[in-house]
């Protein structure tokens, strides 16, 4: 495969693991060296635009005795190949989608090996033997004929715009969809509580096999509960609105660094394939670290990061928002931002519980300080059990299917926020909606507050440079 092309080399340059996509790419061209490399510019579903790699050719289908030529093409994003490609059909003017089992009206291909993708035991020739053997048994193309309706300019001009958003059915943007992947205490008191707080129309619940916390799924099916899907396979959470990741995958090594690793292996299985089922979801992280493992998902899965949160200080901020108001008789919404550590700290709004404008961070003062630290002192030792945890998850999975716009101490992308400027993920507030999280403004903040962010983002950033993502 002829890769010396400057604009190749230099968007082949970018991706993660270069070394590893040439190979592939190689391995490709000695099988099937009609798939010829372009570049292209992707587009996201927030309107965001990153140049990559893709694959155009044809491939060659037999069907009831006769040869087919069908056109394709295949998307690499840049962490391929330990993520699946995107694979679309190309049919010509004179070409018709049949919809079905593994075709989508607008071209988009949906098969097992694309599901279950987990390089290196997956590849793209693979795939594409798989994709021939599937063809051959429905062929997805037709010629067209006059009494046929469908315009082929039309399914171009999708192909032409390869919008990520446009991989799902119109049904499943509009299903009150909510997917929990990961059994357990945890997952089980998250599925009950997203029932009881959230208008769902269908809530999937996925017990992880590898993960340390499962159970749960078995009961589940016993009991019936309406709209519970259980499911092992993760094509059920397809098209979901709001995907939970509660699964844990905890080993017996000793260092902290060898068992956080184990959770970004297990998730290396599970990111990827959720976020292209579910290309338009708001993804909630609830492993932990999880400001890690939030971190983790969004590297993984390639969403834009106001669609990768962590649960991360919500609970604490619930809890201190309480005290506050009925306590402490203040009537202010309140926030603890930062690490889910002992390095967290509580924040206030400038505005009331019951303002309609939006609210925005105080900045730090000698008179509000002792109210803060009061409050926060009262909210210790209450724990992050299983229920709470899962109630805090429900109330952030109904203010995106409600679109409510309420502000919650989330784990998100800080890089930017107050002056840090490395890539990390940190709670804080942010407004949340059907959108994903939008960020209230950073302040200036105490000294002692500000040292506690520096120590957090030093901390992560470490962490992180010692996992294999």
């Amino acid at each position: 495969m002829d890769l010396s092309s400057e604009k190749i080399q230099r968007i082949l340059s970018k991706y993660k693991y270069h070394e590893v996509a040439i190979e592939e790419l190689q391995k490709i061209h000695r099988i099937y060296p009609g798939m010829k490399p372009f570049t292209g510019t992707y587009t996201f579903s927030d309107s965001t635009q990153k140049d990559l790699l893709k694959l155009i050719g044809n491939i060659p289908v037999q069907y009831e005795g006769r040869s087919y030529n069908f056109p394709i093409l295949l998307w690499l994003l840049d962490s391929f190949p330990f993520t699946p490609p995107i694979c679309l059909l190309r049919p010509t003017a004179n070409m018709v989608i049949r919809e079905g089992k593994h075709v989508d009206a607008r071209g988009r291909i949906f098969l097992p090996g694309l599901h279950n993708w987990d390089h290196p035991k997956s590849s793209v020739v693979g795939l594409l033997n798989e994709m021939v053997a599937k063809f051959e048994e429905a062929p997805p193309l037709s010629a067209k004929t006059t009494g046929d309706n469908k315009d082929p300019h039309e399914l171009l001009a999708f192909v032409s715009n390869l919008k990520i958003n446009d991989g799902g059915s119109r049904n499943h943007d509009q299903l009150s969809k909510v997917s929990v992947i990961g059994g357990g205490d945890l997952g089980m008191a998250t599925v009950m509580s997203i029932l009881s707080k959230c208008k769902v129309d269908k809530l999937v619940f996925i017990d992880v096999a590898e993960s340390s916390t499962k159970g749960g799924s078995t009961d589940l099916e016993i009991f019936s509960l309406p709209k519970v899907e259980v499911s092992k396979d993760f094509s059920a959470s397809a098209g979901s609105r709001v995907i939970v990741v509660t699964a844990n995958a905890w080993s017996g090594e000793q260092s902290y660094v060898s068992v956080v690793q184990t959770n970004v292996d297990l998730y290396r299985g599970i990111i990827p394939n959720l976020a292209r089922l579910s290309p338009n979801a708001v993804m909630l992280v609830a492993s932990q670290p999880v400001d890690i493992m939030t971190h983790v998902a969004w590297r993984q899965s390639g969403l834009p990061p106001t669609r990768v949160i962590g649960a991360g200080c919500n609970l604490d901020s619930e809890r201190l928002s309480h005290v506050l108001d009925i306590n402490l008789n203040t009537h202010k919404q309140a926030w603890i931002i930062g690490e889910l550590s002992d390095n967290k700290v509580p924040v206030m709004s400038n505005t009331g519980l019951s303002s309609s404008v939006q609210p925005e961070i105080a900045k730090g003062s000698n008179s509000v300080k002792p109210l803060l630290d009061r409050a926060f002192e009262m909210t210790k030792n209450r724990g992050q059990r299983s229920w709470s945890v899962g109630l805090s998850i429900a109330d952030i999975t109904n203010s995106v299917l409600m679109d409510k716009k309420k502000t919650h101490s989330v784990s998100t992308l800080a890089q930017g926020w107050g002056g840090i400027g490395t890539e990390v993920f940190l709670s804080l507030p942010c407004i949340m909606g059907a959108s994903g999280s939008t960020r209230l403004a950073g302040v200036s903040l105490g000294p002692e507050e500000d040292s506690k962010l520096k120590d957090s983002v030093t901390s992560l950033s470490n962490l992180m440079s010692q996992l294999r993502i």
